[in-house]
């Protein structure tokens, strides 16, 4: 569907779900709606309702789906932190629609369980990966500590992806050059 083509068999689920994340990235999330997706696939406009009620339940599946995609990045970048750190921003910058919606609560319900458990391991994964600094304050407040990294690599993905830095390097190295600065691993 991102090449515009019409949608014809297969998962129409997954499908729409990647032309919203497309389509989020290129133009933001507030022009989207289901009945366009639905004309973009080639489906009936009840077609996507099917499976996601309305934009709020599109865009909480979107999330959702990031959240885990996030977790997987994470879990597959251990053991350092710097290494989450790296796998953190490698993903917003790889997935800019999920991310925009992962965080903007407006679009999504916070309360649904299927994104509470994708936020809640993705959370978990980062927080293993700050488990790993060997700084005493880090130790005696991991809570802060997690918070702290979590602003370092949020901040830069945001910050980059807006394009209010680019210093015509490679972000990841940068934002590698730039954790290593605030943090230390064992």
């Amino acid at each position: 569907m991102s090449g515009r083509t019409t949608y014809h068999h297969g998962d129409l689920r997954a499908a729409i779900l990647t032309e919203a994340a497309a389509l989020v990235a290129e133009r933001g999330a507030d022009g989207i709606s289901l009945r366009e997706l639905a004309r973009v696939a080639g489906v009936s406009h009840a077609a996507p309702a099917h499976h996601f009620t309305d934009r709020r339940g599109l865009f909480t599946a979107l999330a959702t789906e990031g959240w885990h995609k996030l977790a997987v990045a994470l879990a597959g970048a251990r053991p350092e932190f710097i290494d989450a750190a790296l796998a953190y921003v490698r993903f917003a910058l790889d997935h800019p629609g999920h991310y925009a919606v992962m965080f903007d609560r407006s679009l999504v319900d916070p309360d649904n369980p299927d994104l509470r458990a994708a936020q809640d391991a993705a959370g978990e994964e980062l927080r293993r990966g700050v488990g790993t600094l060997d700084d005493p304050r880090a130790a005696d407040d991991p809570r802060a500590a997690a918070l702290a990294a979590w602003s370092l690599v949020h901040g830069f993905s945001l910050l980059w992806l807006n394009k209010a830095i680019d210093d015509g390097g490679d972000p990841i190295a940068t934002v590698d050059r730039v954790a290593g600065m605030l943090f230390t691993s064992r």
